[in-house]
């Protein structure tokens, strides 16, 4: 069960699949060590490279900053300016 790719698992068998994870540091670690490594070689490390690979990097930053700061926005949307 755990050699299966997410998309291959059915959803009864999905929290199965979810514990058999390995959630410990070192197992997060290498999750992310491998999303990393499979995002820089689909769009960085190409031959005929363009900008999708860095403008998706640069959309992700803008977006997780709109999130972080939209109490603070939410709030000046309001004000009036007279």
């Amino acid at each position: 069960m755990k050699d299966k790719k997410l998309m291959d698992v059915k959803i009864g068998e999905l929290p199965k699949w979810i514990l058999m994870r390995d959630f410990t540091p070192k197992g997060i670690a290498g999750a992310f060590q491998r999303g990393y490594y499979r995002y820089y070689n689909k769009y960085v490390n190409v031959k005929k490279g363009s900008v999708a690979g860095v403008s998706m990097v640069l959309a992700a930053y803008v977006l997780f900053n709109y999130c972080r700061s939209y109490k603070e926005l939410k709030h000046e949307r309001r004000r009036k300016y007279h």
